[in-house]
Order: C-alpha cells, then structure tokens, then sequence
C-alpha cells in the first residue's frame, strides 16, 4: 500500500509531509496565515463557487508554499550541516545569510481518466506544478562572499522534485488555471519579500529564497508570460525575433525577453496608445497578447528541445529519403509512403517502433550517428547522405552542451567549439537543406543554435534547470492513480 489516507499515517510519514515542522517569518508573509501546522489544502480555497463545470472543492490539491519549502528544507537538514563542516564554517556563527536557489517546473499531463473510476466529473486532463531545491548557499562572515554549501547532485531526478499542486484542469484552460495557480504566484511574491527562520541543527537559521522558473516546456512559458501560441510568427520566448528572421541569421541573436517588459507590452496592447492599427500594434509589442500571470526565467527546455529537434530530424529524414530537394510539392501519398519506408526501416534496423507523438526515449534513440547510417541506406545519392551524416555529427557535438547538468566540468571541449559548431549546422542548414528552411526554422532549432551560450554563461548550465525531473513524476501520478498513459494524438 503506497497511498494511504492521511490521517491513517504514522508519525514519522508525518515528519515527511509538509505541515509538520515550526517557522517563522520576518516580516510575516502578506496575506498568508501564520499557522505552519497545515498539510494538504484545497488548492481553490477561498474560491466560493464552483469553477465552470466542475464542483470546486475536488479539482486541486496543493500545499502552502511555504510550507512544502520548510517540510523540503527539513529534509535537507543532515546535507546543509554536513556542507557546513566540509567548507570549515563554524556552526553557531553561521545563523544568517542563507539563500536557497529553486527551480519550479509546471507540467499538463495530457490524458490521465481512469480507466474505470467512479467519482466527481473532473477534466480528464491534469496539471502538476512542483519545486526542487537546486542549491543552499551562507554568506560567510569575514569575507561577505557567498559559499555554495549545498548542491543538488541530481536535479533532474522525481526523487528532488517536491509536488507543490495537482489540478485536474486542460492546461489551456487559461482562465482556470491562472484562477488555480494565482495562490501559489502570491505566496511566492510575498516570499520574495521575507526571510524564513527555521531551526537547522538545532539553532534558529534565516533563509531567503531565489525562484526560477524554468522547467516548463514552450506551451506553458506562452501560456504564462502572456505570449502567442507556438506557431506564432514570433517564434522566441527569448528574444524578439521572427520566423523570417531567424531563417535568414540562425545564430546572432540574444536573449532580451523578460517578465517585465512582457507586462509592460501587455499594458501597450490593451491601451493602444499609439493608436495603431492591429498589425503595427502587434508588430510593437512582439506578440505579447495576454496578460502574463506568472514569471519564468529565460531559458530553454533541455527536454523538449531534444524531443523538438527530434521530430524536426524525423521529417528531414522522411524528406532525404524522398529526396524533396528536387521536387516541388510532393503529394501527401508520396509523404506517407516515405514516412512508412522510415518506420519501418527504423523497426528492422534499430527496433524502434513508431511512436504516435515524439517522445524524450525515441528522441534519444533517434538522434545518434547508428540511426542517420541506417536511414542513409534509404537515401540514394551519396552526396545527400554526407550532408545529414556532417548536420547528425555536428548536432551531437552541439547536444551535450545543453543537456550537462554542469557543461563547463562534463564537456569543456564541446562548450568551447559551441559557437563554431552551431554556426557550421546553420550555414549546413541554409545550403544542402534550403528546400526546408527557406524563410521558416522551428522553436526549438533557433534556440538551439542562436541562445545556447548565452544561458550558459548566465546560469552555467541549461541541463540542470531542465522539466524532466517534473515529467518524470508525472508517471508516478499515473502509477498511483492505476491508470496507464494514453499517448494522446498530438
């Protein structure tokens, strides 16, 4: 029996579940209750109604962010002494001057009815949005300069990834889920304001703590940041340009997005104060259209940009093998013939059976030199097999880069030949593959080649801020609702 009900817990499951141990806040939290004693809430409390369809009182859980973050903190407990002793600080000097990095990932699950439960009608779609504490640093005393005494040795792992809210809600269900996560955006503001006294090793310690948000995948970033959906013309979360553009120059761009400016051009594009006609107005503000409810840091996906770049490779493939390059407009038998030839060569060759959406296992499989050889046997001129054997050898020089949790230790050598790599693959990309980037490239492709090494220099690493350690506790949700993904068609 994994899940029991709660009050059938024992005490020690109590330690472990947040509301079981005492803090304080300096000042008190604005708007939230001083009590620390509360466990699992119902996420819409203080919501009256029902929300649309569904009785409000059973569509989220959550816990108190505050809360969760102490009941996480107390489980890191043995790891910030032990990082005390190890950097030589002495203990009952280091009270004060404690920072706490976070990276919060929010996640929609896609499908998740039961396969045949009875009980309230809820959509059938779930949202999960969780925390992971990524580092604790002190300020020592004598040198004001910060020691990290704490990091997180796998960030990515559902094991560090501490649920903070579950939603049966469609993620793009916009007005019901800003309604659902407005609490936590305001718990989290008023954090931002406040430091934390918690008892660590049995003296009283202060905490503060720095939010990122970046384990969200490009849906929910526009969701949230208040941008147009993914096939917009203004194809970057992280800077201003367009499709067009950044078919034309693939690599010198840099990130300029940010939470700010982005409610800033809400505010132009509600008031219009220009008074210009829809085009220009859009044109100014770069697609920002809705109001953005929730920060995120600018940064790329590690997961989903490997599941991106996978498809887009996928069709590259389907293309080589029918070689487009020489046609104009193939019909859609000639496609499917071609896709089926690529299926089932991958299937004989490699095992790897035809997924319905792309997913981050496939992607893996998919994106080595062992699969650009077996689908170079579909492809007849040698001339054209060359050309994706150099763009497959160049993107796996590319890949660890962003995938490290720490590029600058795990791959010093491909960090450095980034930029030079990346500007090969583009120059690869507008030559031998014209037919396909033309005036167009996908997300996840530009940000790959024009944003890379900016994020590393900024955060020292894009892998260890990455969702996957949100989607991978996605399954236990499954697990413990005994039901079984259903790969919706994408």
């Amino acid at each position: 029996q994994i899940f029991q009900p709660l009050h059938a817990l024992r005490s020690a499951e109590k330690e472990l579940l947040p509301g079981f141990h005492q803090f304080e806040w300096q000042p008190a939290l604005k708007n939230v209750s001083t009590s620390c004693n509360v466990g699992i809430i119902n996420g819409l409390a203080g919501w009256t109604s029902s929300v649309d369809d569904s009785p409000a009182d059973t569509i989220t859980r959550r816990f108190r962010y505050d809360v969760a973050l102490v009941s996480a903190l107390k489980d890191l407990e043995e790891d910030i002494m032990d990082g005390l002793k190890e950097t030589g600080m002495e203990d009952s000097a280091c009270t004060s001057g404690f920072s706490v990095m976070i990276k919060e990932s929010c996640d929609g699950m896609g499908d998740v009815s039961e396969k045949h439960g009875a009980g309230p009608v809820v959509p059938e779609k779930a949202v999960r949005f969780s925390f992971t504490i990524m580092s604790v640093s002190v300020l020592a005393d004598e040198t004001q300069e910060e020691v990290t005494i704490f990091t997180e040795p796998k960030p990515n792992s559902e094991l560090s990834c501490k649920p903070l809210c579950l939603t049966f809600v469609d993620e793009s269900d916009h007005e019901t889920l800003t309604a659902i996560l407005w609490p936590i955006v305001a718990e989290r503001n008023a954090m931002k304001e406040s430091r934390l006294i918690l008892p660590i090793g049995g003296l009283p310690r202060s905490f503060r703590f720095h939010f990122r948000g970046t384990g969200y995948d490009e849906k929910m970033v526009r969701e949230m940041e208040g941008l147009e959906a993914s096939g917009s013309t203004y194809i970057c979360t992280l800077c201003d340009s367009s499709r067009a553009e950044a078919s034309q120059n693939m690599v010198l761009h840099s990130v300029t997005r940010n939470h700010e400016e982005n409610l800033e051009r809400y505010e132009i594009w509600r008031t219009n104060p220009f008074s210009e006609s829809v085009d220009e107005l859009r044109e100014r503000v770069k697609g920002v259209s809705a109001k953005p409810f929730m920060e995120t840091h600018p940064t790329l996906d590690a997961l989903h940009c490997d599941i991106g770049n996978a498809t887009e490779f996928y069709k590259i493939f389907q293309d080589e093998i029918g070689e487009v390059y020489e046609k104009v407009n193939p019909s859609r038998e000639e496609r499917r013939s071609w896709r089926a030839a690529l299926d089932k060569q991958l299937r004989n060759k490699m095992k790897l059976k035809p997924v319905m959406r792309m997913n981050g296992n496939y992607a893996r499989r998919l994106m080595t030199m062992e699969a650009v050889e077996v689908v170079c046997e579909l492809v007849p001129s040698e001339e054209r097999r060359e050309a994706l054997r150099e763009l497959m050898r160049l993107y796996l020089q590319m890949k660890p880069v962003w995938r490290a949790t720490c590029p600058a230790k795990e791959c010093p050598d491909q960090l450095c030949r980034y930029s030079f790599n990346s500007q090969r693959f583009a120059d690869l990309l507008s030559s031998a593959f014209k037919y396909r980037y033309n005036g167009k490239i996908t997300n996840y492709l530009h940000k790959t080649l024009a944003h890379v090494p900016e994020i590393i220099e900024r955060d020292g690493s894009i892998g260890a801020w990455a969702s996957e350690g949100n989607e991978s506790a996605n399954k236990l949700f499954r697990r413990f609702r005994k039901m079984n993904a259903r790969q919706s068609k994408a």
